[in-house]
């Protein structure tokens, strides 16, 4: 369309073959550069896990929104044009919004390609400037998502009686609820009877609704709103978790762990796990942002312990069925009846009372009848007693498994845990054989999601790269566009920089959105740069004796001048577009935001560098084939 409004007033055939001729022409670099941001979005497609069922929808919606926009374009306009645009038409020159951005620009466009080698090291030192950045930027798997609501999770000692779990809750709850901010808080105690369930007998989980940020104390942050929970809620013996209800289900659904972090250590020995993952803690206290450090127990477990005596048993004239028959009754409870209560049927269950079952010396007194020697206690057939064990045994690939959880706050995963690895490293030259440990939870996740980004990003850049050469039969071309990918992502570090963002995925899913952006603005520039130089060839021929740098000069500025105006919509459409998701603040912007910030800031950086320093490759390049040749080479861009 930009090129059709740049025609006079003609007869119809002649609008029609200008129409024609200038959609054919439009239309291929249209299309390549359409296909080349679909291409771009790939990677996100083919992530796994998590980050693909969260980023997918976004990125299929843009697929066939693009799609249609470039049926639109590229069949449906041209149509129009030749139906409502009749008249005489006004010069790009002429349009008011076009000659006030040619206007500012051309001065800056001017003395960029007056000075190009000076632009040339200054984008240098932009992109030098940033590399400290790139290094030292912190990575997670993805930015924490503000739930609404919390989800505290201690954990007690193995032997907790259910009693003192109940009073635990209570206390625990109570002081929760004191908290200001806090609108309602529900505990339970326990565990599912299920092997689905990988949480500990002895967790306790509470769910805190918060109430809404209005509400809050002035200056107070979840941060400072969990730091103030935690020492309110510390009891001897407990030690606090802190987590989200969803988050928490995710993770311990895909990975097995609770927390943000786990080390899980395999062998074949449960104590000898259970002492490395004690010497791993130990080699972790004090790791910067690092909370809530704990070891999964593996001992510590209550067991009641009754051994048959087989020679008292024949004594009395009584067997083992017979003994184990009471042992069941009155400990574990036998069903003497089915009660029907509606569709539903329920056993009735008899055995002792709490009291009794809890009190090891009524145990020994449970009472046995036998034939001849009348009633006897328990413990006159069996040695009754109480031994230690594993509260519950773990398993993964059919290896014991131990673990050691954590939380991170106030710091970046990646960081943490890199650290953490040193310090394990140096504490243990090597692990004992048949002994290994594993990093699981989110960093799990982010380790996949990073290799799999490691091999899909390199070859959807090199599809793109054919796609451009196919665009413009040149390599030279297509390494010129190329060079604003780095731009790109130079804006987009400086703005995580400023923002204080951490590389995730999410922000990986940015920088991709923004490849295909600044690639399209790059080929159609390109585009109108070239037909500029066509026009100057079709004028002055094309050899050094009739052309010179100042005449490549003035094409590449006015191919340049021609396009700032789209660009600049194009830009502004998108910033204005993604406004509302860059300023958000309620539930979900957590995600989002990084998402919209890299793409924002890189673009900006990317029409920056498209508008300023292309035109200043671009002239360079000509100039060095003049000056080698005698010739400027110019495209045949195919119709």
């Amino acid at each position: 369309m930009e090129r059709i409004g740049n025609t006079k007033e003609f007869s119809e055939e002649k609008r029609v073959e200008v129409l024609e001729r200038s959609s054919r022409r439009v239309g291929r670099a249209v299309f390549f550069s359409i296909l080349i941001t679909l291409i771009s979005l790939m990677p996100i497609l083919l992530l796994t896990g998590q980050e693909q069922k969260l980023f997918s929808p976004l990125v299929l919606t843009k697929t066939f929104t693009m799609i249609g926009s470039a049926i639109v374009a590229i069949l449906i306009v041209p149509m129009l044009l030749r139906t409502f645009m009749k008249g005489r038409l006004v010069p790009e020159s002429r349009n008011k919004v076009s000659a006030f951005f040619i206007k500012v620009y051309s001065p800056i466009i001017r003395w960029c390609l007056k000075w190009k080698k000076t632009v040339i090291a200054i984008a240098l030192l932009i992109v030098l400037g940033s590399i400290p950045l790139v290094l030292n930027m912190g990575t997670e798997f993805m930015p924490p998502l503000d739930e609404g609501s919390l989800l505290f999770m201690p954990v007690t000692m193995p032997d907790i009686s259910n009693t003192e779990a109940k009073r635990i809750l209570q206390v625990q709850d109570r002081i929760i609820k004191s908290v200001p901010e806090v609108e309602n808080v529900l505990g339970k105690a326990g565990r599912a009877y299920t092997a689905t369930d990988n949480a500990p007998m002895s967790m306790i989980e509470t769910i805190i609704i918060l109430k809404p940020r209005s509400e809050w104390r002035s200056g107070m942050t979840k941060e400072k709103l969990v730091q103030e929970l935690n020492e309110k809620v510390q009891i001897p013996g407990v030690i606090s978790g802190w987590t989200q209800p969803i988050i928490n289900r995710i993770n311990m659904l895909s990975t097995g762990i609770r927390l943000d972090v786990g080390i899980k250590v395999y062998g074949q020995n449960l104590d000898s796990i259970y002492s490395l993952s004690l010497e791993i803690e130990k080699a972790l206290q004090g790791v910067e942002g690092m909370q809530d450090l704990y070891v999964e127990q593996l001992t510590g477990g209550k067991y009641l312990d009754i051994k048959i005596n087989r020679k008292e048993v024949g004594r009395y004239g009584l067997s083992i069925d017979d003994v184990n028959m009471v042992i069941e009754t009155a400990i574990g409870g036998m069903p003497l009846t089915t009660t029907i209560e509606g569709r539903q049927r329920f056993n009735v269950n008899l055995r002792l009372a709490q009291d009794y079952r809890d009190d090891l010396s009524e145990i020994k007194r449970i009472p046995i009848q036998t034939n001849k020697y009348g009633v006897i206690p328990l413990s006159a057939v069996a040695d009754i007693l109480v031994q230690e064990g594993p509260p519950m045994i773990s398993s993964e690939n059919a290896m014991l498994r131990g673990t050691v959880l954590f939380n991170i706050r106030g710091r970046d995963m990646g960081s943490v845990v890199q650290e953490a690895r040193q310090r394990i490293s140096e504490r243990f030259e090597k692990l004992p054989e048949g002994y290994y440990i594993e990093w699981s939870g989110q960093y799990e996740n982010q380790v996949r999601a990073q290799k799999r980004l490691s091999i899909i990003i390199p070859i959807t850049l090199v599809i793109i790269a054919f796609i451009l050469y196919f665009t413009f039969n040149s390599v030279r071309e297509s390494l010129i566009i190329l060079t604003s990918l780095p731009v790109a992502l130079i804006g987009g570090v400086y703005s995580l920089y400023l923002f204080n963002v951490n590389f995730s995925v999410a922000v990986a899913v940015g920088f991709i959105a923004l490849f295909g952006v600044a690639i399209e603005t790059g080929v159609l520039i390109i585009l109108y740069m070239n037909e500029e130089l066509r026009r100057l060839t079709i004028r002055k021929g094309n050899s050094s004796k009739t052309i010179n740098s100042t005449d490549i000069s003035h094409s590449v500025f006015s191919g340049a001048a021609l396009r700032v105006r789209p660009i600049l919509m194009t830009v502004m459409a998108d910033t204005l577009g993604l406004l509302p998701v860059l300023l958000a603040t309620g539930t979900g912007s957590d995600v989002m935001r990084p998402i919209t910030i890299p793409f924002v800031f890189g673009l900006i950086s990317a029409t920056l560098f498209v508008l300023i320093v292309l035109p200043v490759v671009y002239q360079l390049v000509h100039e060095w084939h003049l000056r080698k040749y005698g010739t400027i080479r110019v495209l045949d861009v195919k119709e």
